[in-house]
């Protein structure tokens, strides 16, 4: 799915909810599953924008996608031509802005989620000599890219000098856009490794990608 992150930002700014909710609405404590354990969670540093100041916290599964993730991919798989085989929640990022208001002198604080899931359509994939040639495009993006979306979302994660890596949503084995800014968001290394064990399982129509999941899988602690 396209993370639509200037969207994002856009009705933050304007003090909104949320779109693609991840977590419940704007104002309201999300309640998880019982049994739901702690994502693992990286929250970056606060980012002056205009009228204030924003926060990115990034929350990582995979989990299992909510009925509505789910739904919007059997649309997406079908408007392709495509069978829908499963469907990965693969991140939540949660949006924090404080400021003021112009029209009105007054301290306000607005939030948003936003969940990123994948549809594991049957897609073709791609070969070797195709697949290193996005390989090679994205090389030649990557830094580029993560220098703008630390602009927009705050610093990008690194860990012990080294910068996490950039996680396509659609994979580029399965035809994804190498260097589109919609389709990359950073992955906390060990959640990255696991995508890429899981998604095989996903694009075979194998459990637990091929069923729906709770609305809340985690918790935010």
């Amino acid at each position: 799915m396209n993370s639509g992150w200037t969207v994002v930002v856009v009705l933050l700014l304007a003090g909104c909810g949320s779109i693609n909710e991840a977590g419940g609405a704007l104002g309201t404590k999300p309640t998880p599953v019982p049994g739901a354990r702690p994502a693992t969670k990286k929250e970056l540093p606060w980012l002056n924008v205009p009228g204030g100041r924003m926060r990115t916290t990034l929350f990582y599964g995979p989990w299992q996608c909510r009925q509505d993730f789910m739904r919007m991919c059997q649309l997406e798989c079908a408007q392709e031509g495509h069978r829908l085989m499963g469907c990965m929640w693969l991140a939540d990022i949660k949006f924090d802005w404080e400021g003021r208001l112009v029209v009105l002198p007054v301290s306000v604080e607005a939030g948003s989620r936003y969940g990123i899931w994948h549809c594991c359509c049957d897609y073709p994939t791609l070969s070797a000599a195709e697949n290193e040639a996005a390989r090679r495009k994205w090389n030649g993006f990557r830094d580029g890219f993560r220098l703008d979306w630390s602009g927009r979302f705050g610093e990008w994660p690194s860990e012990t000098g080294r910068s996490w890596p950039g996680h396509h949503i659609r994979d580029l084995k399965h035809g994804g856009a190498p260097v589109d800014p919609n389709n990359v968001f950073p992955a906390e290394p060990l959640a990255h490794d696991e995508f890429g064990r899981q998604y095989p399982a996903c694009y075979a129509g194998q459990s637990p990608w091929n069923a729906v999941g709770p609305d809340l899988p985690y918790t935010d602690n």
